[in-house]
C-alpha cells in the first residue's frame, strides 16, 4: 500500500520506538520485540477492516501501543479505577509521542492532533478513525491475548469484559471477529456473552 513519503518517515520513527520494547515474543521461530509485533497485528487487521485506509488511520493504529512498556500496569492501583487510569495515561503518552513524530516527518499540526485524538480513542463511536483504532485493538485482543486472559479472569467478571469489548466494535470488526479461531472453551464464552 503506497503512502506519502511522510507517513513513511513516521511510521518508521513509530517503529524504531516499538523495537526499544525489551520485552520478547516468538513468532514463527523468530524472536521479535513484542511491542512491535503488536503493532504489525494492529497495521495487519487495519488491513482486513478497510480496503484503503487513510493515511491518518494508519498512523494512529500503529501508533497505538507506542512504548507500554515504560509505564507498567502494576504501578497503578488495583481494579476497574486503576486499570481505566493507566489506560488512559497510556493513550495520553502514546498519542503526543506519535503527534511529535508526525510533525518531525513534515505533518502540519492539525494532523498531528487528529492522530493523538484517535489514539486518545475521544470520538469513540462517532469518528470513523478513531473507531478503526478501537476495531483493530478489540482484534488484537481477542486474537492473541484472550485465551490466556480467559485463564487468569472468573467467568463471569470475563463474560462482561467480553460483552463491553463487543460493544466497542463496529458490526464489520464482529464479523471478523465471529471468524477467529479459538478453543472450545474461548468460544463457548464468547457466545455465552453474545446470549445475554
Amino acid at each position: 500500500m503506497a503512502v506519502s513519503v511522510e507517513t513513511q518517515r513516521a511510521l518508521e520513527a513509530l517503529d524504531a520506538l516499538h523495537a526499544e520494547d525489551p520485552r520478547r515474543v516468538e513468532v514463527e521461530g523468530q524472536s521479535l520485540p513484542k511491542e512491535l509485533w503488536h503493532a504489525g497485528r494492529m497495521s495487519a487487521w487495519l488491513e482486513r477492516l478497510e480496503a484503503a485506509p487513510d493515511e491518518l488511520v494508519q498512523l494512529a493504529v500503529r501508533g497505538q501501543h507506542l512504548q507500554r512498556w515504560q509505564v507498567p500496569r502494576d504501578e497503578y492501583e488495583e481494579g476497574r479505577v486503576g486499570y481505566l487510569t493507566w489506560r488512559r495515561d497510556q493513550g495520553k503518552r502514546a498519542g503526543e509521542t506519535t503527534a511529535r513524530l508526525m510533525r518531525e516527518a513534515g505533518f502540519d499540526e492539525q494532523s498531528a492532533e487528529q492522530v493523538a485524538r484517535m489514539i486518545r480513542k475521544q470520538g469513540l463511536g462517532r469518528e470513523a478513525g478513531t473507531q478503526a483504532v478501537e476495531d483493530c485493538a478489540c482484534l488484537v485482543f481477542l486474537e492473541n491475548y484472550f485465551a490466556d486472559f480467559s485463564q487468569q479472569v472468573e467467568r463471569d467478571h470475563l463474560i462482561r469484559i467480553v460483552r463491553k469489548t463487543w460493544g466497542k466494535m463496529s458490526p464489520q470488526a464482529r464479523e471478523l471477529a465471529l471468524g477467529l479461531p479459538m478453543s472450545e472453551e474461548a468460544r463457548e464464552l464468547v457466545e455465552a456473552a453474545l446470549a445475554e
